[in-house]
């Protein structure tokens, strides 16, 4: 053990359980700045005043954040300090949920794009964390943040409407949302006082680049692979169970959010049980199979059983907690955790982005769902090949 982990051990012990829980709140917070938009876009819109272009961009700036703010990540982490990096990300997101709703259309953009880069910063850097200060146990804390950021997600979207209600508009009900932010920022803070966290990753002596590592473009690959197929089911699950899957919009909704709550159990055991072994990419193989069994359901036999489809293909999309859990073992240091998080979110979520856009144009331009399927049939056998890679013991 080294001089540094031997200092800290104490500290990490005394603070472990509140560490806990400020990572949990802070995976809490990094989905609903995004999910609490979606139901009330229209209200939004309208009255801003603008348009289906404006609306369009709104959804789409995020994802293009995650994948720019993601590559900066570690280069913040190294001039500030893990910990204090993950406590200027949870400010940039309460700040970019508040100054969002005080003006017209541009402010909008300008406030998620701030929101969205806090939100880069820390999904970047939780992995770090979990590596630096969970040691033994980065498959159980790696399913509790996913677990989280899941809850966080469904929470965004079933709690905005009754806000705007409650509340009296939409401009206070996804602004109040920066409140837990705040409360994730106060816990982080005081866990990282108490704990006296250290990342390793504060300084790059050697200046070690990954985007010559075989492995680390593997494990890109993967993560961007899974996050491409998961942001195309997430927008357009519903639209083609109603017109395939002979179900209402009302049934749409509620399998969509089955997703959703499907991940919290698989994201707590499973990647905890994965970490035990030298090699995830049994799950990993597994979980996409499931997928698989699930796309080629909606495409062969839609309405034979909407929603034994769709639980396959949650299954499948659980996937990303091993995505998460292979960041953290694949790398031997701290600085090490950084690059390969940044480069794998970074390049992974550029790709994702492009997802939706081509499902869409797919569809729009064959008339019918059968091309469309069969391009995420494709992503996910590439997915699983790659993932089968990402989880081999080994080091970038």
């Amino acid at each position: 053990m080294s001089v540094e982990c031997q200092d800290r051990a104490p500290g990490v012990a005394a603070g472990g359980v509140l560490f806990s829980v400020a990572v949990a709140l802070t995976a809490l917070n990094l989905r609903p700045a995004v999910t609490s938009v979606g139901p009330l876009l229209d209200e939004t819109r309208g009255s801003l005043g603008a348009s289906e272009t404006w609306a369009g961009l709104l959804t789409t700036v995020p994802v293009l954040c995650f994948a720019i703010a993601g590559l900066v990540a570690p280069l913040l982490a190294r001039r500030a300090g893990v910990g204090a990096a993950v406590g200027i990300a949870l400010a940039m997101l309460a700040g970019g949920l508040v100054v969002r709703v005080l003006d017209g259309p541009l402010l909008m953009i300008g406030g998620t794009l701030v929101a969205a880069a806090g939100i880069a910063f820390a999904g970047v850097l939780i992995p770090v964390v979990v590596k630096e200060s969970f040691p033994a146990l980065i498959g159980l804390m790696t399913g509790v943040y996913t677990a989280s950021l899941q809850l966080g997600a469904t929470l965004g979207s079933a709690l905005t409407p009754p806000l705007d209600t409650a509340l009296g508009g939409w401009r206070p009900a996804l602004a109040s949302w920066a409140a837990l932010a705040v409360l994730a920022l106060v816990v982080w803070t005081a866990a990282a006082r108490r704990g006296g966290f250290r990342a390793a990753a504060q300084a790059d002596r050697q200046g070690r680049s990954l985007l010559r590592n075989r492995l680390a473009w593997i494990i890109t690959v993967f993560f961007g692979l899974q996050a491409l197929l998961a942001f195309v089911v997430i927008g357009w699950l519903p639209r083609v169970l109603m017109d395939v899957g002979g179900v209402s919009r009302g049934e749409a909704g509620l399998l969509l959010g089955l997703l959703a709550l499907l991940a919290l159990p698989i994201s707590l055991v499973v990647p905890a049980l994965a970490a035990r072994r030298g090699s995830q990419s049994g799950w990993i193989v597994g979980l996409g199979a499931c997928g698989l069994a699930g796309l080629l359901g909606l495409l062969l036999a839609p309405s034979f059983s909407p929603l034994l489809w769709t639980v396959l293909l949650g299954l499948g999309m659980s996937v990303f907690s091993l995505a998460l859990t292979t960041i953290a073992l694949r790398a031997r240091t701290s600085e090490d955790t950084a690059k390969l998080s940044g480069m794998a979110q970074g390049f992974g979520y550029l790709l994702a982005a492009a997802g939706p856009f081509l499902f869409g144009l797919l569809h729009d331009v064959t008339g019918g769902w059968t091309v469309p399927f069969l391009l995420l049939i494709g992503v996910l056998v590439v997915q699983i090949g790659f993932g089968a890679l990402a989880g081999r013991p080994r080091y970038v």
